[in-house]
Parts: C-alpha cells; sequence; structure tokens
C-alpha cells in the first residue's frame, strides 16, 4: 500500500513563494538550476529544475554535484518567471538517504486531476552509498505542496526520470541507468505495468542519460545527452512506438564550447512554437557543476527531423521597454569594439555587464515591446570612467535614432535619465551604439 509521507513543517517550504526574474539566458537569475524539465499546464510554462549548490566539508561532496531541494518556476509569457518556492526536500523525504545530497534530474506530469512529480536519489538502504531509484510526490497543483510517497518505485533503478503519456491515454516512464530504460505505468502513475526494457538502436558508446521523449505528427522522439567525444551533446532518435525501437536521427545541440560536461533538457510547444529548455554553466565559468537553465526556441524541417539548435545569449520570451534591457544578453554584437564580462567575479548572479571600447561598436538585443502608449524616456545604468557617449535605435544598426546618450566622466555606476527623439510602437529590435572610443559599460536600459 503507498502512503503520503506528510512534513510537520511543510509550510515553511513556501515561504520565498513569489520571487520573481526577468528572462534571458539564464532564465533563473537568482540560484544555480539545471536539468529544466519543462511543462504546460493551463496557460502556463512549469518548470521543475534541479537545484545545485555549493557542497563543502559535511555538506555532500566536494567538488561534484550537490543537491538536496526543487523549486518550481513558472510563466505565462516566457519572460516573467516565478518562484514558487522549494517543493520536494531531501531530508523530508522518509525513502532517501538524507546526507546524499542527490536529488538530480526531475520531471512532472499531469493525470487524474493530480500533479506526479518524478524525482532520483539515492535511497536509505544502499550501504555503500552507491545506486539511484525514482519517487514521487504528488499535488493538487503545479506548483504544489507535494506529498512524498514513503517508498521509491518497485523495479526501476536509475536516474533522470521522463513520463510521457500517448494519445491513448497509456503512461510510459523512462530512466538512465547506463543504457536509457522504459516502461508502462499502471493508472496509478506509480507503478509500473510492464518489464523495463532497453531501448534499442540508440548510440552502443558513450554515455546517454536524460531521456526525453515527446510526440508531434505521429512521430516519437526519443531525446537524450550522449557523450559522443569529450561532454555531452543533445542527440535524438525517431520511432513509431514510445518503447521504439528507435533511429538515431540527429544532434539537437553540439557540445557546450566553453567546456561544460552535462547538458540536460526537454522540449515542449507552447503558444504553437516549439522551445528547447537545457543548462549551461553561465554563472559558474570555472566548476560546471554549478549550472544555469536557458532556453532557446526551437524548429523543425518539412521531413520532421530537427533543425539544431545555436544557444544564445538572447533566449526566450518578449522584454517590455519599461524593463531593465540587459543588453548583455544580446542577439548579436559587432565583430570588434565590444566585449561582454561580469558586474562584480565575487558575486557573479549580479549579472553580465556589456563593455564598448570602439566607436561605432554594437549590440543587438530582439524583440523590445514599446507597446502603443508614447514613451518619452531612456534610463541607462553606465559606468564612464572618462565620459562617452552612446546612441540608441531601432530595427537596424542604421535604423531610427531612439536617443542620444552623452555619459558625464564619473568612476562609479551612474544611472542617466534622458529624452527620446522620438518613439516607434509595437516590438522592435534594439541596438545601442559606441559614438567614440571611450570605455562605457553599460548594465541595462529602460525606457518610461
Amino acid at each position: 500500500m503507498w502512503k503520503y509521507f506528510v512534513p510537520v513543517s511543510f509550510c515553511v517550504l513556501l515561504i520565498i513563494a513569489g520571487i520573481r526574474s526577468k528572462a534571458q539566458n539564464p532564465l533563473i537569475r537568482d540560484q544555480f538550476s539545471a536539468d529544466p524539465s519543462a511543462r504546460v499546464f493551463g496557460n502556463r510554462v512549469y518548470l521543475f529544475p534541479s537545484h545545485d549548490i555549493m557542497a563543502n566539508e559535511g555538506r555532500g561532496r566536494i567538488g561534484w554535484f550537490c543537491m538536496e531541494d526543487y523549486h518550481v518556476f513558472s510563466s505565462e509569457n516566457l519572460t516573467d518567471w516565478t518562484d514558487h518556492g522549494v517543493i520536494v526536500e531531501q531530508n523530508k523525504v522518509p525513502w532517501v538517504k538524507p546526507d546524499s545530497y542527490s536529488m538530480w534530474a526531475p520531471d512532472c506530469i499531469f493525470r487524474n486531476g493530480k500533479y506526479y512529480f518524478y524525482f532520483p536519489s539515492i535511497p536509505r538502504d544502499t550501504s555503500n552509498g552507491r545506486g539511484f531509484t525514482i519517487g514521487v510526490a504528488i499535488a493538487d497543483k503545479p506548483e504544489g505542496p507535494y506529498l512524498p510517497l514513503s517508498e521509491p518505485v518497485k523495479n526501476v533503478r536509475g536516474i533522470d526520470p521522463n513520463v510521457f503519456i500517448d494519445k491513448d491515454g497509456q503512461a510510459y516512464l523512462y530512466w538512465s541507468q547506463g543504457n536509457i530504460y522504459g516502461a508502462r505505468l499502471k493508472d496509478n502513475m506509480v507503478e509500473l505495468s510492464s518489464t523495463p526494457v532497453i531501448l534499442q538502436h540508440l548510440p552502443d558508446k558513450g554515455l546517454k542519460e536524460g531521456p526525453y521523449l515527446f510526440e508531434r505528427k505521429g512521430i516519437y522522439y526519443m531525446t537524450y545527452p550522449h557523450v559522443e567525444n569529450k561532454t555531452e551533446r543533445l542527440e535524438y532518435a525517431i520511432g513509431d512506438n514510445p518503447l521504439g525501437p528507435f533511429r538515431k536521427t540527429g544532434v539537437i545541440m553540439d557540445e557546450s564550447a566553453t567546456g561544460c560536461w552535462t547538458n540536460h533538457h526537454s522540449i515542449i510547444c507552447f503558444k504553437e512554437q516549439w522551445y528547447l529548455f537545457y543548462h549551461h554553466n553561465d554563472y559558474s565559468p570555472a566548476f560546471d557543476k554549478a549550472r544555469s537553465v536557458r532556453a532557446d526556441s526551437l524548429f523543425f524541417n518539412p521531413d520532421g527531423t530537427i533543425q539544431k539548435v545555436n544557444p544564445g545569449f538572447r533566449g526566450i520570451g518578449i522584454t517590455g521597454a519599461h524593463s531593465k534591457i540587459q543588453i548583455d544578453r544580446y542577439s548579436r554584437i559587432s565583430n570588434s569594439g565590444v566585449s561582454i564580462d561580469f558586474i562584480d567575479t565575487a558575486n557573479r548572479f549580479l549579472g553580465w555587464k556589456s563593455v564598448f571600447e570602439g566607436e561605432d561598436a554594437w549590440v543587438q538585443y530582439n524583440s523590445v515591446d514599446f507597446g502603443k502608449q508614447p514613451l518619452r524616456w531612456v534610463r541607462v545604468r553606465a559606468l564612464a570612467p572618462e565620459g562617452g557617449a552612446l546612441q540608441i535605435r531601432i530595427q537596424d544598426a542604421a535604423g531610427p535614432v531612439l536617443a542620444a546618450l552623452p555619459l558625464g566622466a564619473d568612476k562609479d555606476w551612474q544611472l542617466v535619465k534622458l529624452p527620446l527623439f522620438q518613439w516607434k510602437p509595437g516590438i522592435q529590435h534594439l541596438f545601442v551604439t559606441a559614438k567614440d572610443n571611450r570605455q562605457v559599460a553599460v548594465d541595462w536600459i529602460g525606457f518610461e
């Protein structure tokens, strides 16, 4: 008999609910996050990532992955993301080894009026500290509260659970343990109804993990990270059945150019557009066990094959002109005269700055919504030790000029507010250009 485990102090899990962050890559900007499982529930996208923290003496294994809980985030526009707080903690799940810090990649799905959250961890009964199994927590709402079952799913050993419900209503559970496994689930969503099988015709060499299955126009896509060479790249295979056999078809995303060893992903369709959610070590470039969730648009060819995604900084969603527009998360950048750097390497969650030091160097930031009501002012947070001059244009680098920004010499960050020459309604591509060779760093710009 399955039983719910109700934490005595569950209400404290939601004390940080409501924290908001803006989109642009990475999506989550106040904490590390990885292994994103994105799901469309109603008119919102819910994001269920794992939560990297830094191990230290007495907490996890130093130099390795360290995770002790899960948050859930949501957005209705892919730009404004709300952190609903912690939904599951390792020390409040009765079957999880309490000092394992092994709450790895999760997934969530809706069925029968309930939300089923699947997560892997190391069980208490593993004497040597090795080996994962998969548990389930259940909620009435996607943001929780989630109540974990008292035991993990029987006959499942491995990590990276993924759940898929086919058009005929049959649910499937997938996971990885050297190979990628799949099995049917009973209607109760917490027990297997078939013997696990190894999915056939996937790569037979190199680590493969993180399965994520979706269906589009009758094609079943089994997607997964795979180490073809030195680090993981995202690949996919196609078939005509949820359990295969599959045919290795192509690469969704190449290996990280900066050497982040892992990648882990999910793929959804939201408001008629497909998206790839994945992760990278943006805030921790020297340590790839502290990662951050990203997202980019995904497209298909007419024959159903997937176009390769080139990871970018701009990410997804439309940015309101009134918000703090982080132009360092650019769509394009000039070949010379501008670079991106952290504002403060002692606290990388403060984000990045765009550093201009060449005349006519520019940064392009796409999809800014200037609305229908005229805007009159522009604000910029800038650092210009010797002064400088910037120009803001729209449409292209030689497009209409919205504002000229002369900056006085100041060794501290300054917030400058100046009138606009003109205003254009609707969604525009934004360009910020340097008008001389003096070094100017820009944190953000915004309009009012």
